[in-house]
């Protein structure tokens, strides 16, 4: 990792407007309440990656190849990462029967608790980082557990059941305050008849959002430190990654269930950058050894996606031929989500 760093004050504060300016224009997209169409989902997300490409073409021709190879592959582990928080949004949105109408409202403000906790997880981590020498070591223990924990729920082969009653956060709010039985647009209070304040629905799921958000940010920052040691390259992928998943939601939500295997995928990903980072607090100890380059650690990372890709494509496949004959071997079709 080489030491001069994209982020000056400037562009710093021109990337934090920009994120800034874009939320506001998803929050105007979402202030009235509807039902996204395939046609305006895709039109989004393909504008969600239309940016970060570009701001990746620019880091590379400004601050040179090594920079924008790091830039690209924080971003695809990134990107990846997102598609696992998909899935939580997925069960929890499923959980708590949120209207389809209000479903991106809630997704928006996921996104930006997500991003608010990342940035603060990426200070602590530049911090500890320039402070002290075995940051590397247990940013790279931190990915190494979690991977062990992401391929166990792999292999578990059973889907995921939320029960909203069972979860702590639900649990904390119902004790402090009443909860009324009905969402009431975006309100996330109301007034009951006997003249009590009481939560609607939505504001229990934004809770239950923003909380999975803190254990994700856990392992995504680490993981593209593990790419990049420059924080503002850390910050962008992870806003990049993370603008768009609204839209993103809506074009992917009937194609998660076809990715049987992505919790192997990524687990395999986290493993990766985990030795990595070992390797590099290894290498500060002991220059002797080896460290894996960032071009090496993108083409592992698009092999992994790809072959799990591919693999879950032909599970799938199979999965439908045997239930429409019998008689056909199942194959390893079985869904299998990331739940961490």
């Amino acid at each position: 990792m080489i030491d001069a760093h994209v982020g000056t004050p400037v562009v710093w504060a021109v990337t934090v407007a920009a994120v800034v300016g874009l939320f506001v224009l998803d929050f105007l997209i979402t202030r009235r309440p509807h039902e996204v169409s395939m046609r305006e989902a895709i039109g989004w997300s393909a504008f969600y990656i239309a940016i970060p490409l570009g701001f990746g073409v620019w880091v590379w021709s400004v601050h040179g190849a090594q920079r924008g190879l790091e830039y690209y592959t924080g971003y695809l582990v990134e990107k990846s990462l997102s598609v696992d928080n998909l899935f939580v949004f997925l069960l929890l949105l499923a959980a708590f029967a949120v209207p389809r109408e209000l479903q991106q409202r809630v997704l928006l403000i996921g996104v930006a608790g997500a991003l608010l906790l990342r940035g603060v997880f990426i200070a602590l981590g530049a911090q500890l980082i320039a402070t002290f020498s075995w940051a590397f070591l247990l940013f790279g223990a931190i990915l190494l557990v979690t991977a062990v924990k992401v391929l166990r729920d792999a292999l578990s082969h059973h889907d995921p059941v939320i029960e909203v009653g069972q979860l702590r956060s639900v649990r904390l709010i119902r004790r402090l305050w009443p909860v009324s039985d009905s969402y009431q647009g975006t309100r996330l209070s109301v007034r009951l008849a006997d003249g009590r304040r009481a939560l609607t629905p939505m504001a229990l799921v934004i809770v239950a959002i923003l909380a999975t958000d803190v254990v994700f940010a856990v392992d995504s920052v680490p993981a593209v430190y593990g790419i990049t040691g420059d924080p503002y390259l850390v910050f962008a992928t992870n806003a990049f990654a993370l603008l768009g998943l609204r839209a993103l939601y809506f074009v992917l939500e009937g194609a998660l269930s076809k990715l049987v295997h992505l919790g192997y995928g990524l687990a395999a990903i986290l493993g990766f950058i985990g030795v990595k980072l070992v390797l590099h607090w290894a290498h500060d100890v002991w220059p002797g050894l080896p460290q894996v380059p960032t071009l090496a650690s993108l083409g592992v990372i698009v092999a992994i996606l790809v072959t799990v890709t591919a693999t879950s494509l032909l599970a799938d496949r199979r999965a439908r031929s045997a239930v429409d004959d019998p008689a056909a071997p199942s194959g390893l079709g079985e869904r299998t989500q990331v739940r961490r």
